[in-house]
């Protein structure tokens, strides 16, 4: 004798779909357009520089402007290869931005852990005075920074702009790792001092390993800053210490005549290192840009 079990009654799936009202399906529409503009508005010159690095030298002021390029060429960033005074340039951004990243990370570290877990007269007064430095031209201090490092006999090196530009990111990157070491939980450096480490200690084995990835956004804020400069790196340098950003100009920007092709490419290849840096540590970067947003 066969039993047959009734089956479980199922419910159907109805999918309910919400219907827009004719203002909201317009709005909609309206910024996604916002987006294409200003996407469009944003990605057209890299666009164009990629265009103009691959295109030959007698197709470049073609008139009219063609967007899409009916010959490419590669003889640009092959002469960029044989130019070994680039390669000067780029061993000394390298130099200046690496140490002003570990310089300008190590410094707000110790600076936003004071700010935010130790209690002293004049703080507050000190955080606004910090927040406050943001609010002067960067380019107005060229002159006095000028004179200083000339006084002291440090211009033309790779110390004045390392200093110059680590003063630069020390605001943003103090306030960033505070808001990352606010979040730390108090109860752990009360455990840790009840385990009998000190303050000096719950710092490198506790606090700094939880604020990981706002320790790589500021560096990578830094390494930025340092990288991109141009008027600093100008000014306060010497020849041969100057930076990619000055050296292309001098390279490529005559009285006369400008090689905009070569320095497309050349400005394409530089670009690279950063691009590279911020897809490798994009997760980190987030991470540590929105870590302290909640306190919790």
């Amino acid at each position: 004798m066969t039993v047959t079990l009734p089956r479980p009654a199922t419910l159907p799936r109805e999918r309910v779909r919400r219907r827009l009202r004719p203002d909201q399906a317009r709005s909609r529409v309206a910024a996604w357009i916002a987006v294409a503009v200003i996407g469009l508005f944003g990605m057209f010159p890299v666009y164009w520089l990629i265009v103009t690095a691959f295109t030959p030298d007698d197709r470049v002021f073609s008139f009219p402007p063609s967007l899409f390029p009916s010959r490419i060429t590669l003889d640009h960033f092959a002469d960029l290869a044989k130019n070994e005074q680039l390669f000067g340039y780029l061993v000394n951004s390298v130099i200046v931005s690496v140490i002003t990243a570990v310089l300008s990370v190590v410094v707000s570290a110790y600076m936003a852990y004071a700010f935010s877990k130790f209690r002293y007269r004049g703080r507050k007064s000190l955080m606004h005075l910090v927040l406050a430095s943001q609010m002067f031209p960067q380019a107005l201090l060229l002159v006095t920074l000028y004179a200083v490092f000339s006084a002291v006999g440090l211009l033309g090196s790779y110390t004045a702009m390392i200093l110059s530009f680590t003063t630069f990111t020390l605001p943003l990157c103090v306030w960033m790792l505070k808001g990352i070491f606010d979040t730390v939980p108090g109860s752990l450096m009360e455990a840790a001092a009840i385990d009998g480490a000190s303050r000096w200690r719950t710092l490198h084995t506790i606090v700094l390993p939880l604020a990981a990835p706002g320790l790589v956004a500021a560096g990578l804020f830094a390494f930025v800053r340092a990288w991109n400069d141009f008027i600093f790196a100008l000014t306060l340098s010497s020849p041969e210490r100057q930076t990619l950003p000055p050296g292309l100009v001098h390279t490529y920007l005559g009285e006369f005549q400008t090689a905009w092709p070569d320095l497309m490419a050349a400005s394409f290849v530089v670009s690279l290192p950063v691009i590279a840096a911020f897809m490798f540590l994009q997760r980190y970067l987030v991470g540590g840009l929105t870590a302290g947003a909640v306190k919790g």
